[in-house]
C-alpha cells in the first residue's frame, strides 16, 4: 500500500467518524517561541488543549508534517529515526476520551484492506499503558488484546509531552511484531526494532511546567477539558504495510536511496541484515542521504532557507550531512541536482506544491551545496593539519580554539568537526568551543528574546488570559479609547499597584495599541488610570490573544481593576503604517521584476523606514532596483485606495492574496489590498490611500545569507529629507569641481583614480627608501658569538610587507658563509611587531626564526625556521624585543 493511500485511508476513517479534516500546518512553528519546527501532530492545536481558544470543532483529524532533530545522530542506524516524518493524528477537544480513542485506533488498524482498513494481524499487535492507568488496560482487554500482550511502562516511555511547558498526559502505544528475523522475542521492552511502535494514543489531561527532562516536570493541574491527541507515524505504518525493514525503504524514500547508491556505486543491503543493528556503514550513510535530502526538500518548500541561525542552521546542518555522506561514499561531484528531483517526484503525490515550486526550492538547495563544497575544500585541509599536529603531539582531543577557528573563520560547522575527528579517533574540546562561542555572542549582541517574552515562565500570562479571555484590539479603527486595567505584572508576577518610576506590564480588557508582529513595530503612547499615568514603551503578545503593554509609571499610582484611557502616539502610528504599506508595494514590485520566487523572508516596518528581506538566489542589478523604485512611486502617484477586509482562507487564495511561507493561518484571514496592484494576507495597520506615502526611496540592496537579500528604504518625509541632503551634497561638489551636477560622478571617479595612482607611487618610493639602507645595515652587523646579528627598528611609515622585505634584503646582503640573524622591529597604531630572518648558515647552528620570535613574544608568533613574525605588544617594547632576540642568539 502506497504512503499516499495510507494517508487517504486514515483521513477517510476519522472523517467518517465525525472528525473535521484539518490541513497540515507549515513546518516552521512561527507562533511558538519555544519551537523551531512543528515536532508533533498536536502543535497547531495547543491553544485548544490549553483552553486559550475555543476549537471550531469538537474532534479533528490531520496528517501533520513534522521535524525532529535531537536524535539526528541516530538517523540511518535504527528503523524508526527520521528527521522529517508525517504524523497521522486524531484529536478530541473535550469530546471523547479513552473509551472512544482506543476502539477507533483498533478498528482502523485491524479492519481488512478491502473494507478501507490497514489489515494488520490482531495477533501480532501489542499495547503498552502507563504504570497506573488501569482504565486503558481494561479497555484494551475488552477490545481483544490479551493480558500477556499489554505492558505497563513508566514516564520515560508512556507519559507524553512536547518537552516544554504545556499540555501532557499518560499515553498508550501500539506495537507490531515484525517477526523473529528482526530481533528477540518478548515484546517492546525487549526489542523495539522487532516490535515496531506505530501508534501513540495520548490522553491529554494535565498542564505541566518546570520541565527539566522527559521524567522531571511539575504538574500544574488538570486541563479545563480532557482531550485526546493520537499520533500514528505514517512512515512506520508504510514500512509495515509495504513489508520493508525500515522507513528509509518505503516508496517516498527508497528511490532517493537507490539513486544515491547508483551514483556512488554501492549495492544497498548487500552487507546488512534485517535488523537495524546489522547495518553496514555504507547502508547507514545511504539512509542518511535519503532522509536528509527529503527533509531539505520539505523545509525549503515551507520557506526555510539555509543560514547560520535558528531554523536556517538546522536546514544547513541537515543538507551538509547529506552532501558529506555522498562524498564519503565516493561521489565527488554535485549531488543534489541528482537527488533532489527524485525526492520531489516521491513527495509530489502528497504535496503537489513541491513540484510547482521546485525552481525556487532547487535554486536554494544547489547554491547551498556549491557554498558547502567550497567550505569543505578549505576547512578539511585545515582540519586534517590540526588532527595530524594533535596526533604528533600525543594529544587525544582537538582543542576548542581550533574547532572555533574552523567554525568562525572558515564556516566549518562544529558537528562536522566532531564527526571527522571521531573518524580519526580523536575527541574535541566541546566545552572550550562552547565557551568561545558564548563569548563571541556576548560581544556581538544581547539576547533580544528577553525583551519579547518578559516572564520566562508564561504561566503568569496564561493565568491572566484564563481569567479574562483574549484582549480585544480596536486599533484598526481608533487611536484612543476608554478601557480597564485587567492586570498589572511586575518582574515577580501579578501585583496590585505600581507607583511613579516603576516598570510594569499592563493588560487592558480592550486596547488600540498594536502589539509588535508581522514585522511591524509596536505602538507607543500613554495610558491614564485614575490619578496615575504610564508611558507605553513596548507592546507584545507573549501568548496568543493576550496583548501586554510594557510601560513606565511617570505620574501618580496605577492600580489593577481601575478604569483608564489609552491613547497611542498617532504620529508614530501613521509613520509605521506608511512603512508597512510601502513594504507591501516593494514586495509586489519585486515579484513583478524577479518572478514569484522572490517571496518575503522577513521585514521591519518602523517610523519612516522599512527593511524588506526576500528570497532570491542571486543579487539584484542596480538597474532593476531603479525600475522597482520607479514603479512603486508610480503607484503612489496613482493614489490607489488601500482596503482591508476579513474573508475565508480559501477565498483569499482564490483572489490571489499573497501569504507568507511558514505562517499558520486560521479559517478567517485579513486581506490588505492596494487597489488592484497588491493583495496580501496581513494583520498590520496601513494608510487609507497609497498617495499618503508621499515618496519611497530605496537606499540599498545586499545579501544577508545564502539565498536571502535585503532591501532598505525610506518612506515619506524621511525619504524627502534624504533626497534634500543628497541634493545639497551634489550641489556642493558641483561647485567645488566647477562642473554641472550631472558631471559630478565622473569627476569624483577621476579624483579617486588619481589618488590611488598617487598612493601606489608613494608606496614604491617608500619601499625604495626602506630598502635603500639594506646594504649599510648588513655592513654594520655585530658579531654575537660568531653570528652576524642585525637588530634595527624599521623606518617610520614602513608597512608590514616593507618590514618583511627589509629583513630578507638585509639577510641576503650578509656573507652566506657566515651565520646571520636579522631582527627588524616596527611600530604601528601603538603596537610593536617583529620580523626575524635567519640564513642557512645560522640554521645549521641550530638557530630558527620562529623559535626566536616565540622567545621575544613569550610563546606567541609564528612562521618558518627561515622567516617568522610576531606582534601585539605596546610599541614601547620595540627596544626590548631587539635586545631579547640578541640575547637568545648569544645563548644558543
Amino acid at each position: 500500500m502506497k504512503t499516499a493511500e495510507i494517508k487517504r485511508r486514515y483521513l477517510a476513517h476519522f472523517e467518517a467518524n465525525g472528525h473535521a479534516v484539518v490541513p497540515s500546518a507549515p513546518l516552521p512553528a512561527i507562533s511558538d517561541p519555544n519551537l523551531l519546527f512543528v515536532n508533533a501532530g498536536m502543535v497547531q492545536f495547543v491553544p485548544y488543549f490549553l483552553g486559550q481558544q475555543s476549537p471550531p470543532f469538537p474532534r479533528a483529524v490531520s496528517v501533520q508534517k513534522c521535524i525532529r532533530t535531537p536524535d539526528i545522530d541516530e538517523v540511518g542506524k535504527t528503523s524508526r529515526h527520521g528527521t522529517f516524518f508525517q504524523m497521522n493524528g486524531n484529536f478530541s477537544f473535550g469530546d471523547y476520551f479513552k473509551a472512544g480513542a482506543i476502539p477507533l485506533a483498533w478498528e482502523l488498524s485491524t479492519k481488512p484492506v478491502d473494507q478501507g482498513g490497514f489489515g494488520l494481524d490482531p495477533e501480532r499487535i501489542w499495547a503498552t499503558v502507563y504504570l497506573d492507568d488501569d482504565e486503558a488496560y481494561d479497555l484494551w482487554l475488552r477490545t481483544g488484546v490479551p493480558a500477556e500482550r499489554i505492558v505497563r511502562r513508566g514516564k520515560k516511555d508512556n507519559f507524553w509531552s512536547m518537552g516544554i511547558p504545556g499540555p501532557a498526559g499518560p499515553c498508550s502505544e501500539l506495537y507490531y511484531d515484525r517477526g523473529p528475523e528482526y530481533g528477540a522475542e518478548g515484546g517492546p521492552e525487549v526489542d523495539e526494532d522487532r516490535y515496531l511502535e506505530f501508534w501513540n494514543l495520548v490522553f491529554m489531561q494535565y498542564e505541566i511546567a518546570d520541565v527539566r527532562s522527559k521524567e522531571e516536570f511539575r504538574i500544574v493541574g488538570e486541563l479545563p477539558k480532557k482531550n485526546i491527541d493520537t499520533g500514528m507515524g505514517l512512515e512506520r505504518m508504510a514500512s509495515i504495510l509495504q513489508g520493508v525493514d525500515n522507513l528509509y525503504e518505503i516508496d517516498e524514500v527508497r528511490p532517493i536511496l537507490d539513486r544515491a547508491a547508483e551514483l556512488t556505486g554501492k549495492r544497498y543491503g548487500a552487507h546488512s541484515g534485517h535488523a537495524a543493528n546489522q547495518s553496514h556503514p555504507d547502508d547507514v550513510r545511504l539512509r542518511v542521504i535519503a532522509d536528509h535530502v527529503r527533509t531539505a526538500l520539505m523545509l525549503i518548500g515551507d520557506g526555510v532557507t539555509p543560514s547560520n541561525e535558528g531554523r536556517g542552521y538546522v536546514l544547513r546542518r541537515i543538507m551538509r550531512r547529506a552532501i558529506r555522506s555522498v562524498r564519503l561514499l565516493g561521489w565527488q561531484e554535485r549531488a543534489l541536482p541528482e537527488l533532489l528531483p527524485v525526492a520531489r517526484d516521491c513527495m509530489a503525490p502528497s504535496y503537489p506544491e513541491l513540484a510547482a515550486d521546485f525552481e525556487r526550492i532547487s535554486a536554494y538547495a544547489y547554491a547551498e551545496e556549491d557554498a558547502f563544497l567550497a567550505t569543505l575544500r578549505a576547512g578539511t585541509t585545515i582540519l586534517d593539519t590540526a588532527i595530524a599536529e594533535t596526533r604528533t603531539a600525543g594529544g587525544r582531543a582537538l582543542t576548542g580554539d581550533k574547532a572555533f577557528q574552523l567554525h568562525d573563520t572558515y564556516g566549518f560547522p562544529i558537528d562536522l568537526t566532531l564527526e571527522i575527528a571521531a573518524e580519526q579517533g580523536l575527541d574535541v574540546d566541546q566545552e572550550g568551543f562552547r565557551r568561545l562561542m558564548a563569548d563571541q555572542r556576548a560581544r556581538a549582541k544581547a539576547d533580544a528574546q528577553a525583551r519579547k517574552t518578559g516572564h520566562t515562565d508564561l504561566s503568569a500570562y496564561r493565568s491572566v488570559l484564563d481569567a479574562g479571555g483574549p484582549v480585544t484590539f480596536t486599533g484598526y479603527t481608533e487611536v484612543s479609547r476608554e478601557s480597564t486595567v485587567r492586570a498589572l505584572l511586575g518582574a515577580d508576577g501579578p501585583r496590585a499597584a505600581a507607583v511613579e518610576g516603576d516598570l510594569v506590564e499592563l493588560v487592558l480588557d480592550t486596547t488600540p495599541f498594536y502589539a509588535e508582529g508581522g514585522g511591524q513595530q509596536p505602538d507607543h503612547g500613554m495610558i491614564t488610570v485614575g490619578g496615575g499615568q504610564v508611558e507605553v514603551l513596548d507592546v507584545q503578545q507573549p501568548v496568543p490573544g493576550l496583548i501586554v503593554h510594557r510601560a513606565r509609571v511617570i505620574r501618580g499610582e496605577v492600580r489593577a481593576g481601575e478604569a483608564g484611557y489609552a491613547e497611542i502616539d498617532t504620529s508614530r502610528r501613521r509613520a509605521i503604517s506608511r512603512s508597512h504599506t510601502a513594504t507591501h508595494l516593494v514586495h509586489q514590485t519585486m515579484r513583478n521584476f524577479l518572478g514569484e520566487s522572490a517571496t518575503q523572508a522577513g521585514s521591519l516596518n518602523a517610523p519612516g523606514r522599512l527593511r524588506f528581506d526576500f528570497n532570491t538566489a542571486t543579487g539584484v542589478a542596480p538597474s532593476v532596483l531603479r525600475d522597482v523604485e520607479q514603479q512603486v512611486n508610480e503607484v503612489l502617484l496613482a493614489d490607489l485606495e488601500v482596503h482591508a477586509f476579513v474573508t475565508s482562507l480559501d477565498e483569499a487564495r482564490r483572489i490571489g492574496a499573497m501569504a507568507l511561507f511558514g505562517e499558520k493561518y486560521g479559517d478567517q484571514v485579513r486581506v490588505v489590498e492596494v487597489g488592484d496592484y497588491a493583495r496580501e494576507l496581513c494583520g498590520g495597520t496601513h494608510v487609507s490611500r497609497s498617495g499618503q506615502l508621499g515618496l519611497v526611496k530605496i537606499l540599498s540592496e545586499s545579501s544577508i545569507g545564502s539565498g536571502v537579500r535585503r532591501v532598505e528604504a525610506l518612506v515619506g518625509m524621511d525619504a524627502f529629507n534624504f533626497l534634500a541632503r543628497e541634493h545639497l551634497l551634489v550641489a556642493r561638489l558641483a561647485e567645488l569641481y566647477r562642473v554641472p551636477s550631472e558631471q559630478v560622478a565622473d569627476r569624483v571617479e577621476q579624483t579617486v583614480t588619481q589618488l590611488r595612482d598617487a598612493e601606489k607611487e608613494l608606496e614604491k618610493l617608500r619601499a625604495q627608501l626602506v630598502l635603500g639602507g639594506a646594504a649599510a645595515f648588513a655592513a654594520q652587523a655585530r658579531d654575537v658569538r660568531g653570528v652576524a646579528y642585525v637588530g634595527i627598528e624599521a623606518p617610520e611609515g614602513a608597512g608590514g610587507n616593507d618590514v618583511r622585505t627589509l629583513a630578507q634584503e638585509i639577510r641576503g646582503r650578509i656573507d652566506p658563509a657566515r651565520p646571520g640573524v636579522v631582527a627588524v622591529a616596527a611600530r604601528s597604531n601603538g603596537k610593536a611587531s617583529l620580523v626575524v630572518a635567519v640564513n642557512p648558515a645560522a640554521r645549521s647552528r641550530g638557530l630558527a626564526a620562529n623559535d626566536l620570535v616565540k622567545v621575544a613574544f613569550s610563546g606567541r608568533g609564528g612562521g618558518s625556521p627561515d622567516l617568522a613574525q610576531g606582534g601585539g605588544l605596546p610599541d614601547s617594547e620595540v627596544p626590548t624585543l631587539l635586545v631579547t632576540v640578541e640575547k637568545a642568539v648569544a645563548e644558543a
